[in-house]
């Protein structure tokens, strides 16, 4: 009994405190509008509604950001284009060119205003009559006011063999860069041992080409070569700095060129090989051609012709030290067969010049300028043209068995002379067949 009495109290306490517990004592109305079932509508509520709305709204910014190119730019940056390279592992990794391309476009814009097209016309003589013909090249502008480098070889055609003779240029013509205007040219002034020529046209507000430092140039460097090949104006070509200070040959004059593997054909000589600033550091001149031969061009390094380009728009010609000998060489055959020196055969010199005031006679051998070793005319000139008009510059010579020293005093080249005992390949002397006054016997028995 007292047992039945606390089960009561127990079960009148928990009513009294769960007034929701459904009874018939505690007269409990259960009505729907009160209390809505979480089971059917709580969750689309609380989860999938704000699931799909971040889903719609995601995708909305997105595609904003993409469809506005300046934030696309950013996202994912432009021209986004890869490349594969293979390691000697085998792995495969990706490498980005975008920056590549964008360097290539933008070097392009700001140099081909600079590059002109060459139009050369000539009369033609021969055996069969007369006529006319063209060659075609490159130019590279130096100033608003219309001066043009380019190569002496591009303008001054003249030549002649026992079939034909053809003149020097009856007329040059100029193309600018998006200007179907030709303008008649004129020349300054020419320098066939650098192979470089000055042009002159009446236009003003040019875009003058920047011209950068060939010296800091490295093996391996970008590079860009500009002109007007084979006709087909302002074509572009790539490619790098296949070697440096290359010394090549070309209508009898010798240079220290820029080897690269940019395309360089007919008509892009006088044109610019630029690097990837857009800054001119060679001028295109000559391209080795033949079968099996591909990729090799060549351009004069434009820190070198800067002193020629200056003296030929002031003086219209280039004004050089002068040491007053006519010679050849003396190679390692010929000095061992009979024990002299390699050196510099002087076979004259010319009465009062330079080397006829220090006493320099024929048959001396000139071994060293300024204690550097010369074994041809042509290391010889290239040494005496980086000093001066005025500069004593001190010739190491072999005479009689034993070397003496002597200075000279450069002086002007004369005009005379300039293309004749100067010239950086003078004629081999003959030792073995005895020509240029007799054998070698003759000079040192």
């Amino acid at each position: 009994m007292d047992n039945d009495n606390n089960e009561n109290e127990i079960q009148n306490e928990f009513q009294n405190q769960n007034q929701f517990n459904y009874s018939k004592d505690n007269n409990f109305t259960f009505k729907k509008s009160n209390f809505k079932s979480s089971s059917n509508n709580g969750f689309g509520k609380t989860v999938l509604v704000p699931f799909l709305s971040g889903i719609i709204g995601a995708t909305l910014v997105i595609g904003t950001c993409f469809g506005v190119p300046s934030i696309k730019q950013k996202l994912i940056g432009r021209n986004s284009i890869f490349t594969s390279s293979s390691s000697s592992d085998g792995s495969t990794n990706l490498v980005n060119i975008s920056n590549y391309s964008d360097t290539s476009i933008s070097v392009a814009k700001k140099v081909l205003p600079s590059v002109v097209g060459i139009t050369v016309t000539y009369q033609v003589n021969s055996l069969f009559g007369n006529s006319s013909g063209e060659g075609s090249g490159s130019g590279i502008i130096l100033t608003e006011d219309g001066y043009i480098v380019t190569n002496n070889h591009v303008i001054s055609s003249e030549s002649s063999s026992s079939y034909y003779a053809i003149t020097e240029a009856t007329g040059i013509k100029i193309n600018l860069y998006n200007d179907s205007t030709q303008y008649d040219a004129t020349v300054i002034g020419t320098d066939p041992i650098t192979d470089l020529a000055v042009l002159k046209i009446d236009k003003t507000g040019l875009t003058p080409a920047v011209l950068g430092n060939s010296n800091e140039v490295q093996v391996g460097e970008f590079v860009m070569a500009i002109g007007n090949p084979l006709g087909m104006d302002y074509s572009v070509t790539s490619g790098i700095v296949s070697a440096l200070n290359r010394e090549v040959e070309s209508d009898g004059n010798t240079y220290n060129a820029i080897q690269t593997d940019a395309a360089i054909n007919s008509g892009n000589s006088g044109g610019a090989l630029v690097n990837s600033n857009g800054e001119v550091i060679g001028i295109n001149t000559l391209k080795f051609s033949g079968t099996g031969i591909e990729g090799i061009g060549f351009a004069i390094p434009i820190s070198s012709t800067t002193n020629i380009i200056d003296q030929l728009i002031e003086y219209k010609t280039v004004k050089r030290p002068y040491i007053g000998i006519t010679g050849s060489s003396v190679d390692s055959t010929t000095a061992q067969r009979y024990n002299l020196p390699e050196g510099i055969y002087v076979e004259s010199v010319e009465k009062d010049s330079p080397a006829d005031k220090a006493g320099l006679k024929q048959s001396d051998i000139i071994t060293k300028i300024e204690g550097k070793e010369v074994k041809s005319v042509n290391e010889l000139n290239q040494i005496k043209y980086t000093y001066n008009i005025g500069d004593t510059v001190k010739l190491t010579v072999y005479r009689n068995n034993q070397e003496s020293e002597f200075n000279i005093t450069l002086a002007e080249q004369p005009e005379e002379t300039e293309n004749n005992n100067n010239q950086p390949n003078i004629q081999q002397y003959n030792f073995n067949q005895g020509q240029n006054n007799g054998s070698i016997f003759d000079f040192f028995r």
